[in-house]
C-alpha cells in the first residue's frame, strides 16, 4: 500500500511506500516526492512505523523536493541514512549549488523566485544519479522527459503501480514550458507510457490516481 501525504501550497503528493525486504530491513519505506512540509512527512512515517531508505524524486521542482534537506538531517546516522536518487538530467537541482536553477524555474513560473527564497535550506547531493533501466530497491527507472529533461518514474511492475511525478496526471499532464521542458519530448513520453498495461495503477505528483488506459483512452479522444 501506498500512503499519500499532500504538502505545500501546491498540493504535491508526497507517497510513502513500504519497501521491505530482509527481516532487519522490514521497517523501510521509499519517500518519492518530499514536497514541502516535512513535519507531517515525518509524522505518517511515525505512525507507520518506517524510516525513509529511499528518498526518490521524480524530478527537481522545489514543489517535490523542498523538504528534502529537513527529511535527510532528520534520518541521517545510526547507520541508515536516506538514499537520495534523482534521474541524471535534473542532477543540478540538488547539492549545495542547486539555488541558482529553482530560482530559474520558479521565476519562470511565476515571475519571481520570492517563494523560494523564503523556504531556501541548502539541498543535500544525490546519493545515486538514475538512468532508464535501473532498478532501485522494488523499482524500475522509466526516464519521461518533457516537464523537465530529468523526469523520471518509477515502476514497481509487481504491484502494478507507477510514481509519474509531473509527467501523468488524472486527466492531464505536466506542463512543458518552464526550463528543460519540452512538449514533443512529453508526447513522446506519454505514448511511452500508453504502451504499457492499460491496468496499471498511476499515483501522479498531484491530484487522484487513475490507470494508465483511463489515461490512454483519455487522450485519444483528444479531450
Amino acid at each position: 500500500m501506498s500512503e499519500k501525504v499532500i504538502v505545500g501550497a501546491l498540493e504535491t503528493n508526497c507517497w510513502i511506500v513500504p519497501v521491505g525486504g530482509e527481516p532487519a530491513d522490514a521497517s523501510s519505506a521509499a519517500v518519492i516526492d518530499p514536497g514541502a512540509d516535512a513535519e507531517l512527512i515525518i509524522a505518517c512515517l511515525e505512525r507507520l512505523k518506517l524510516y525513509p531508505k529511499y528518498i526518490l524524486l521524480t524530478h527537481g521542482h522545489f514543489d517535490h523536493i523542498a523538504a528534502l534537506p529537513a527529511l535527510y538531517k532528520r534520518y541521517s546516522g545510526g547507520g541508515r541514512t536516506p538514499l537520495i536518487a534523482i534521474g541524471k538530467d535534473d542532477l543540478m537541482y540538488v547539492g549545495p549549488d542547486s539555488l541558482a536553477a529553482h530560482r530559474a524555474s520558479f521565476t519562470a513560473a511565476a515571475g519571481d523566485s520570492d517563494y523560494v527564497d523564503q523556504l531556501w535550506e541548502p539541498m543535500p547531493d544525490a546519493g545515486r544519479v538514475l538512468k532508464d533501466g535501473d532498478t532501485i530497491g522494488m523499482f524500475t527507472v522509466l526516464c519521461l522527459p518533457g516537464h523537465t529533461k530529468g523526469s523520471i518514474a518509477f515502476f514497481d511492475e509487481k504491484g502494478g503501480r507507477l510514481y509519474a511525478g509531473d509527467t501523468l496526471f488524472r486527466y492531464g499532464s505536466g506542463r512543458t514550458d518552464l526550463p528543460g521542458g519540452d512538449a514533443g519530448e512529453m508526447r513522446a513520453s506519454l505514448d511511452r507510457l500508453f504502451k504499457m498495461d492499460g491496468d496499471i495503477d498511476v499515483y501522479p505528483g498531484h491530484g487522484q490516481a487513475t490507470t494508465i488506459g483511463r489515461e490512454a483512452l483519455f487522450f485519444r479522444k483528444g479531450v
